[in-house]
């Protein structure tokens, strides 16, 4: 399971009553590690002037790599912290978490990191079974 919802929390859901501020704690109880991993690249965005930040460091488990993986790959997962954070996510290699500032959706350097080219020149064989 990807998030651990509280009975209140899934009856208003099933009522169409949720607020994004709800979704979005729901996600940071459920997924620490997540939660902490893209914190600390919306504060490095947000404290630096570069375009974007990012947090290449593998998680310390199975269990931290499938928090990211889950909140990186559900749509309405990554679309919450992207809201919340003020900042376009994109993802490597199941562990490589970026954060682009919104003007920077459309710049060569966000452009190369989602890349099929950007992907393959980050991989080693150090990575093949993450």
């Amino acid at each position: 399971m990807s998030l651990d919802v509280p009975a209140d929390l899934l009856a208003r859901a099933e009522s169409g009553e949720v607020s994004d501020a709800e979704f979005v704690a729901c996600v940071r109880d459920s997924l620490p590690y997540a939660w902490q991993v893209i914190s600390e690249v919306a504060a490095d965005l947000e404290g630096g002037a570069a375009d974007f930040a990012d947090h290449a460091t593998p998680p310390p488990s199975e269990k931290e790599r499938g928090q990211l993986l889950r909140a990186l790959a559900s749509d309405a997962i990554r679309g919450g912290l992207e809201r919340h954070f003020g900042m376009k996510l994109a993802f490597q290699n199941c562990h490589r978490v970026a954060a682009f500032r919104p003007a920077a959706v459309d710049s060569e350097t966000y452009r190369e990191f989602i890349s099929p080219a950007g992907q393959l020149r980050n991989q080693s064989p150090a990575l093949r079974d993450c």
